[in-house]
Protein backbone atom coordinates (compact mmCIF):
# COMPACT_ATOMS: atom_id res chain seq x y z
CA UNK A 1 0.00 0.00 0.00
CA UNK A 2 1.26 3.81 -0.38
CA UNK A 3 2.26 5.84 2.06
CA UNK A 4 -0.45 7.83 1.47
CA UNK A 5 -3.16 5.13 2.13
CA UNK A 6 -1.47 5.40 5.68
CA UNK A 7 -1.96 8.85 6.33
CA UNK A 8 -5.41 9.12 8.31
CA UNK A 9 -7.10 12.68 7.69
CA UNK A 10 -9.25 14.52 11.08
CA UNK A 11 -11.87 16.83 9.57
CA UNK A 12 -11.86 19.99 11.67
CA UNK A 13 -9.24 19.87 13.41
CA UNK A 14 -7.50 21.94 15.49
CA UNK A 15 -10.48 24.26 14.03
CA UNK A 16 -13.49 24.44 11.24
CA UNK A 17 -12.62 23.88 7.95
CA UNK A 18 -9.04 22.36 7.83
CA UNK A 19 -8.49 18.93 7.15
CA UNK A 20 -5.59 17.41 9.64
CA UNK A 21 -3.12 15.05 8.22
CA UNK A 22 -1.77 12.58 10.71
CA UNK A 23 1.01 10.52 10.24
CA UNK A 24 0.85 8.70 13.97
CA UNK A 25 -0.79 6.30 11.79
CA UNK A 26 2.07 5.99 8.82
CA UNK A 27 4.29 6.07 12.44
CA UNK A 28 2.81 3.12 14.09
CA UNK A 29 2.81 0.76 10.81
CA UNK A 30 5.82 -0.67 10.58
CA UNK A 31 6.57 -1.29 6.76
CA UNK A 32 4.79 2.22 6.31
CA UNK A 33 7.37 3.60 9.03
CA UNK A 34 10.74 1.75 7.16
CA UNK A 35 9.40 2.90 4.10
CA UNK A 36 8.83 6.35 4.94
CA UNK A 37 12.71 6.54 6.51
CA UNK A 38 13.90 4.95 3.74
CA UNK A 39 12.30 6.67 0.95
CA UNK A 40 13.48 10.42 2.94
CA UNK A 41 17.19 8.62 2.87
CA UNK A 42 17.55 7.20 -0.82
CA UNK A 43 18.10 10.63 -2.20
CA UNK A 44 20.76 12.01 -0.08
CA UNK A 45 22.73 8.50 0.52
CA UNK A 46 26.36 8.88 0.39
CA UNK A 47 26.28 12.35 0.22
CA UNK A 48 28.15 14.62 2.94
CA UNK A 49 25.37 15.45 5.45
CA UNK A 50 26.96 16.57 8.76
CA UNK A 51 23.76 16.87 11.01
CA UNK A 52 20.00 15.99 10.07
CA UNK A 53 17.47 19.00 11.92
CA UNK A 54 13.78 18.14 13.07
CA UNK A 55 11.58 20.22 14.05
CA UNK A 56 9.72 19.29 17.18
CA UNK A 57 7.76 17.12 17.62
CA UNK A 58 7.04 14.60 14.89
CA UNK A 59 10.33 16.05 13.36
CA UNK A 60 11.69 14.83 16.16
CA UNK A 61 10.82 11.48 15.27
CA UNK A 62 11.34 11.09 11.66
CA UNK A 63 14.46 13.06 11.92
CA UNK A 64 16.03 10.79 14.21
CA UNK A 65 15.54 8.01 12.01
CA UNK A 66 16.61 9.26 8.75
CA UNK A 67 20.22 11.03 11.01
CA UNK A 68 20.85 6.80 11.85
CA UNK A 69 20.14 5.87 8.39
CA UNK A 70 22.61 8.66 7.66
CA UNK A 71 25.42 7.79 10.10
CA UNK A 72 25.47 11.51 11.34
CA UNK A 73 24.28 13.56 14.07
CA UNK A 74 20.62 15.35 15.04
CA UNK A 75 19.81 18.63 15.95
CA UNK A 76 16.20 19.57 17.87
CA UNK A 77 14.96 22.71 16.68
CA UNK A 78 12.61 23.16 19.40
CA UNK A 79 9.45 25.73 20.25
CA UNK A 80 10.35 28.78 22.42
CA UNK A 81 11.75 27.75 26.26
CA UNK A 82 12.63 23.84 25.77
CA UNK A 83 15.89 23.75 25.58
CA UNK A 84 18.17 23.54 28.45
CA UNK A 85 21.02 25.46 27.78
CA UNK A 86 22.27 29.11 25.65
CA UNK A 87 19.85 29.26 22.33
CA UNK A 88 19.41 31.14 19.63
CA UNK A 89 16.14 31.80 17.94
CA UNK A 90 14.25 33.29 15.00
CA UNK A 91 10.52 34.55 15.52
CA UNK A 92 7.80 34.21 12.49
CA UNK A 93 4.21 34.60 12.09
CA UNK A 94 1.08 32.60 12.60
CA UNK A 95 -2.02 33.16 10.99
CA UNK A 96 -2.90 33.92 15.18
CA UNK A 97 0.29 35.82 16.36
CA UNK A 98 3.92 34.49 15.87
CA UNK A 99 6.04 31.86 17.31
CA UNK A 100 9.82 31.20 17.40
CA UNK A 101 12.30 28.09 16.89
CA UNK A 102 15.56 27.56 18.77
CA UNK A 103 18.58 25.93 18.57
CA UNK A 104 21.00 25.69 21.53
CA UNK A 105 23.76 28.37 20.55
CA UNK A 106 26.82 25.17 19.68
CA UNK A 107 24.28 23.01 17.63
CA UNK A 108 25.74 23.92 14.32
CA UNK A 109 29.12 24.56 13.47
CA UNK A 110 30.23 26.78 10.61
CA UNK A 111 30.10 25.01 7.15
CA UNK A 112 28.26 22.45 8.58
CA UNK A 113 25.60 20.68 6.09
CA UNK A 114 22.39 20.12 7.30
CA UNK A 115 19.49 17.89 6.20
CA UNK A 116 15.95 19.80 7.28
CA UNK A 117 13.52 17.29 8.03
CA UNK A 118 9.51 17.58 9.36
CA UNK A 119 6.89 15.76 8.85
CA UNK A 120 4.42 18.19 7.17
CA UNK A 121 5.16 21.68 4.79
CA UNK A 122 2.23 24.19 4.09
CA UNK A 123 2.55 27.47 4.34
CA UNK A 124 6.38 26.86 5.51
CA UNK A 125 6.28 29.60 8.02
CA UNK A 126 7.98 27.47 10.44
CA UNK A 127 10.50 25.72 7.86
CA UNK A 128 11.17 29.21 6.61
CA UNK A 129 12.31 30.49 10.62
CA UNK A 130 14.22 27.16 10.65
CA UNK A 131 15.86 27.56 7.61
CA UNK A 132 17.47 31.36 8.67
CA UNK A 133 18.53 29.99 12.39
CA UNK A 134 20.09 27.10 10.49
CA UNK A 135 21.91 29.67 8.16
CA UNK A 136 22.53 32.30 10.75
CA UNK A 137 24.41 29.37 12.70
CA UNK A 138 26.55 29.03 10.10
CA UNK A 139 25.28 25.85 8.42
CA UNK A 140 24.89 25.11 4.44
CA UNK A 141 21.39 23.55 3.87
CA UNK A 142 21.89 21.01 1.82
CA UNK A 143 18.21 20.02 1.58
CA UNK A 144 14.95 20.19 2.77
CA UNK A 145 12.27 16.96 3.38
CA UNK A 146 8.82 16.49 4.51
CA UNK A 147 6.27 13.62 4.39
CA UNK A 148 3.58 15.84 3.21
CA UNK A 149 3.20 18.01 1.13
CA UNK A 150 0.05 21.00 0.89
CA UNK A 151 0.70 22.70 -2.15
CA UNK A 152 -2.25 24.70 -2.29
CA UNK A 153 -0.36 26.62 1.06
CA UNK A 154 2.31 27.34 -0.93
CA UNK A 155 5.18 26.62 1.46
CA UNK A 156 6.69 24.51 -0.86
CA UNK A 157 7.10 27.72 -3.43
CA UNK A 158 8.64 29.24 -0.64
CA UNK A 159 11.33 27.37 0.25
CA UNK A 160 12.20 26.87 -3.73
CA UNK A 161 12.41 30.22 -3.87
CA UNK A 162 15.04 30.69 -1.38
CA UNK A 163 16.95 28.10 -3.17
CA UNK A 164 16.32 25.40 -1.45
CA UNK A 165 15.73 21.61 -2.92
CA UNK A 166 12.29 20.15 -1.28
CA UNK A 167 11.65 16.45 -1.15
CA UNK A 168 8.18 15.73 -0.44
CA UNK A 169 6.61 12.23 -0.28
CA UNK A 170 3.06 12.84 -0.85
CA UNK A 171 0.44 15.81 -1.30
CA UNK A 172 -2.38 16.31 -0.13
CA UNK A 173 -4.98 19.19 -1.88
CA UNK A 174 -6.37 21.92 -0.10
CA UNK A 175 -6.21 22.96 3.46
Amino acid sequence: MPLKSRIRTIPDYPKPGIQFRDITTLLQDAFGFRKLVDDLVQPFAGKRIDAVAGIEARGFIIGGAVAYQLSTGFIPVRKKGKLPWETIGRDYELEYGTDRVEIHRDAVAAGQRVLLVDDLIATGGTALATLDLLREAGAEIVGCSFVVDLPDLGGRARLEAEGVSVLTLVEFEGE
